[in-house]
Protein backbone atom coordinates (compact mmCIF):
# COMPACT_ATOMS: atom_id res chain seq x y z
CA UNK A 1 0.00 0.00 0.00
CA UNK A 2 1.06 3.35 -1.09
CA UNK A 3 1.62 5.85 1.82
CA UNK A 4 0.09 8.85 1.14
CA UNK A 5 0.85 11.77 3.61
CA UNK A 6 -1.30 13.56 5.93
CA UNK A 7 -1.31 16.93 4.78
CA UNK A 8 -1.47 15.91 1.02
CA UNK A 9 -4.68 13.37 1.98
CA UNK A 10 -6.02 16.98 4.06
CA UNK A 11 -5.02 19.33 1.23
CA UNK A 12 -6.34 16.95 -1.81
CA UNK A 13 -9.76 16.66 -0.46
CA UNK A 14 -10.99 19.30 1.72
CA UNK A 15 -13.93 21.06 0.60
CA UNK A 16 -17.33 22.91 1.56
CA UNK A 17 -19.14 19.89 3.03
CA UNK A 18 -16.21 17.42 4.37
CA UNK A 19 -16.55 15.38 7.53
CA UNK A 20 -14.15 14.52 9.93
CA UNK A 21 -14.35 12.10 12.44
CA UNK A 22 -12.45 12.47 15.49
CA UNK A 23 -12.45 13.17 19.29
CA UNK A 24 -11.87 16.75 20.23
CA UNK A 25 -10.56 17.91 23.44
CA UNK A 26 -13.44 20.52 23.71
CA UNK A 27 -16.02 18.30 24.36
CA UNK A 28 -17.07 16.47 27.54
CA UNK A 29 -17.13 13.31 25.62
CA UNK A 30 -13.87 10.80 24.59
CA UNK A 31 -15.97 9.52 22.27
CA UNK A 32 -15.47 10.60 18.51
CA UNK A 33 -18.12 12.63 16.55
CA UNK A 34 -19.04 13.66 12.99
CA UNK A 35 -17.59 16.89 12.37
CA UNK A 36 -18.73 18.66 9.35
CA UNK A 37 -16.80 21.51 7.56
CA UNK A 38 -19.02 24.59 6.31
CA UNK A 39 -16.51 27.17 4.77
CA UNK A 40 -17.07 28.16 1.22
CA UNK A 41 -13.38 28.32 0.80
CA UNK A 42 -11.68 25.75 3.49
CA UNK A 43 -8.10 25.90 1.37
CA UNK A 44 -7.82 29.68 1.59
CA UNK A 45 -9.57 30.74 4.62
CA UNK A 46 -8.00 31.23 8.28
CA UNK A 47 -10.08 29.24 10.23
CA UNK A 48 -12.39 25.94 9.46
CA UNK A 49 -15.59 26.04 10.53
CA UNK A 50 -16.76 22.82 11.98
CA UNK A 51 -20.29 21.84 12.99
CA UNK A 52 -20.63 18.46 15.35
CA UNK A 53 -23.39 15.85 15.22
CA UNK A 54 -24.89 14.31 17.90
CA UNK A 55 -26.96 11.16 18.37
CA UNK A 56 -28.14 12.54 21.69
CA UNK A 57 -31.25 14.39 19.96
CA UNK A 58 -33.55 15.48 22.78
CA UNK A 59 -30.71 16.21 25.46
CA UNK A 60 -29.56 18.46 22.49
CA UNK A 61 -33.00 20.11 22.01
CA UNK A 62 -33.36 20.41 25.95
CA UNK A 63 -30.01 22.16 25.93
CA UNK A 64 -30.98 24.78 23.32
CA UNK A 65 -34.56 25.03 24.48
CA UNK A 66 -34.72 29.16 24.66
CA UNK A 67 -32.74 29.17 21.27
CA UNK A 68 -35.12 29.40 17.90
CA UNK A 69 -35.97 25.34 16.10
CA UNK A 70 -33.99 26.94 13.04
CA UNK A 71 -30.81 27.19 14.40
CA UNK A 72 -30.75 23.14 15.12
CA UNK A 73 -30.36 20.85 12.14
CA UNK A 74 -31.96 16.94 12.50
CA UNK A 75 -30.01 14.62 10.19
CA UNK A 76 -32.02 11.07 9.44
CA UNK A 77 -29.69 7.81 9.26
CA UNK A 78 -30.30 7.89 5.49
CA UNK A 79 -30.03 11.31 4.65
CA UNK A 80 -25.96 11.00 5.23
CA UNK A 81 -24.23 7.74 4.55
CA UNK A 82 -21.87 7.58 7.07
CA UNK A 83 -24.94 8.29 9.96
CA UNK A 84 -25.95 5.02 11.63
CA UNK A 85 -28.37 6.77 13.46
CA UNK A 86 -30.62 9.87 13.30
CA UNK A 87 -28.62 12.98 14.73
CA UNK A 88 -28.46 16.34 15.44
CA UNK A 89 -26.52 19.40 15.06
CA UNK A 90 -26.46 22.22 17.18
CA UNK A 91 -25.20 25.34 15.19
CA UNK A 92 -25.13 27.75 17.70
CA UNK A 93 -21.97 26.26 18.60
CA UNK A 94 -19.24 26.10 15.80
CA UNK A 95 -15.40 24.66 15.88
CA UNK A 96 -12.91 26.77 14.72
CA UNK A 97 -9.60 24.81 13.85
CA UNK A 98 -7.12 25.48 11.51
CA UNK A 99 -6.22 22.91 8.68
CA UNK A 100 -2.76 22.21 10.72
CA UNK A 101 -4.92 20.98 13.83
CA UNK A 102 -6.62 18.49 10.98
CA UNK A 103 -3.21 17.32 9.45
CA UNK A 104 -1.79 16.54 12.71
CA UNK A 105 -4.56 14.54 14.31
CA UNK A 106 -4.57 12.37 10.77
CA UNK A 107 -1.17 11.97 10.60
CA UNK A 108 -1.46 10.50 14.30
CA UNK A 109 -3.99 8.27 13.86
CA UNK A 110 -6.53 10.38 15.48
CA UNK A 111 -8.69 11.31 12.62
CA UNK A 112 -10.66 9.34 9.82
CA UNK A 113 -12.07 11.31 6.25
CA UNK A 114 -15.77 10.28 5.61
CA UNK A 115 -17.94 11.11 2.75
CA UNK A 116 -19.01 14.44 1.77
CA UNK A 117 -22.21 15.96 2.94
CA UNK A 118 -24.69 16.76 -0.17
CA UNK A 119 -25.17 20.59 -1.34
CA UNK A 120 -28.78 20.74 0.34
CA UNK A 121 -27.69 19.63 3.90
CA UNK A 122 -24.69 21.72 3.73
CA UNK A 123 -27.06 24.90 2.77
CA UNK A 124 -29.30 24.18 5.89
CA UNK A 125 -26.30 23.76 8.06
CA UNK A 126 -25.17 27.47 7.15
CA UNK A 127 -28.29 28.81 7.39
CA UNK A 128 -28.95 27.25 10.88
CA UNK A 129 -25.30 28.87 11.72
CA UNK A 130 -25.89 32.21 10.34
CA UNK A 131 -29.29 32.22 12.27
CA UNK A 132 -27.69 31.70 15.73
CA UNK A 133 -27.37 34.48 17.31
CA UNK A 134 -24.40 32.44 19.93
CA UNK A 135 -22.03 32.40 16.66
CA UNK A 136 -19.87 35.34 16.18
CA UNK A 137 -20.35 37.63 12.60
CA UNK A 138 -16.57 37.09 12.03
CA UNK A 139 -17.12 33.13 11.68
CA UNK A 140 -20.16 33.68 9.82
CA UNK A 141 -18.47 36.37 6.89
CA UNK A 142 -16.49 32.74 6.38
CA UNK A 143 -19.66 30.93 4.88
CA UNK A 144 -22.09 33.78 3.70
Amino acid sequence: MIHIPAETQIKATIKAGSVFYFVDESLSSDQPHYFILINKKPLTDHKLLLVCASSQIQKVKMRRKNLSITTLVEIKHNEYSDFTMDSIIDCNTVFDRTIEQLIHKLSCGELKLKSYVGEKLLEKLRFAVISSPLVDNELKKLIS
